[in-house]
């Protein structure tokens, strides 16, 4: 198999990648880094020294490619589905990568970080910054309720990455009834075998 993607199970950023690979039924195996594993976080970070995930190999062309976005545009680009995650029309691409971006940038971001935060040491909490990523996710699910209402999808009535990089972070969130952006679960919504 050519498609090797390296990550961790309860990443939201890794399911973003996940779900575009279903979605388009690209086969790939994966392997799970385990950054607290010293022979895992070397063997990782052999392929991509900066040590996120994910990342994926791609063994026919020998390139690595990281960050969930460009991982979906290489994909679309060289390894493309029955599913155009990105459209042809320019317009609707563009509005697709914003939707990316906004939804990376302000609902991944603050809640990996809401979650994080429930994951420190006592010792370690930080509870202004706590606040502040709870403010601005709700910001952001506010904005996302607004932009997506009367839409089959996040950008229109096409699936497209902006779902991918929508579903992760909002399984994670709770609902907007209550106005209250804390992760529900702790389990990952995908399976990563």
């Amino acid at each position: 198999m050519s498609l090797t993607l390296y990550l961790h199970p309860l990443s939201s950023y890794c399911h973003k990648v996940l779900i575009a690979l279903y979605e388009n039924g690209t086969p790939f195996e994966t392997v799970q880094v385990n950054l607290g594993d010293p022979q895992s976080a070397s063997a990782f970070k052999a392929i991509w020294p900066v040590g996120k995930f994910p990342v994926l190999r791609d063994g026919a062309s020998g390139r690595v490619v990281p960050e969930s976005t460009g991982i979906i545009e290489y994909l679309a680009l060289h390894h493309p589905g029955p599913v155009k995650l990105i459209p042809e029309r320019p317009e609707a691409a563009l509005e697709v990568r914003a939707l990316d971006r906004f939804f990376d940038l302000h609902v991944h971001t603050h809640m990996q970080r809401i979650i994080g935060e429930r994951l420190r040491p006592a010792e370690s909490k930080d509870p202004y910054g706590l606040e502040q990523a709870k403010t601005a996710l709700s910001v952001a699910l506010t904005l996302a309720e607004k932009k997506m209402a009367g839409r089959t999808w996040a950008a229109g009535e096409e699936f497209s990455m902006a779902d991918c990089a929508a579903a992760p972070p909002l399984f994670y969130s709770t609902s907007r009834s209550n106005r209250s952006p804390v992760p529900i679960r702790t389990s990952p919504p995908i399976s990563a075998g």
